[in-house]
C-alpha cells in the first residue's frame, strides 16, 4: 500500500544559514532544526514547512528568554 503525499513544495526557502553544527539537545545551531527536519525539508509540503519554522521561532524564543533546555 502507498502512502499518498500532498505535494511537494519549493516556494518556501530552507532556514539554513551555513552555520552546520548541533548541539547538546540535537539541534543545529545554526537553523534550529533536528536532524530529521534538515533531511526531510526538501520533501515536505507547505504546510510541513511552516510547521517547522513556526517550531524554530519558538525554540529561538526559549533561547532569548532562558536559555537552551
Amino acid at each position: 500500500m502507498s502512502v499518498i503525499e500532498g505535494p511537494r513544495d519549493r516556494t518556501i526557502e530552507s532556514p539554513c544559514i551555513s552555520v552546520c553544527a548541533l548541539d547538546e539537545n540535537d539541534l543545529c545551531i545554526g537553523c534550529q532544526r533536528t536532524v530529521s527536519e534538515i533531511t526531510r525539508w526538501a520533501a515536505m509540503t507547505a504546510a510541513e514547512k511552516q510547521e517547522v519554522l513556526e517550531m524554530i521561532a519558538e525554540r529561538e524564543k526559549k533561547m532569548l528568554i532562558g536559555g537552551r533546555s
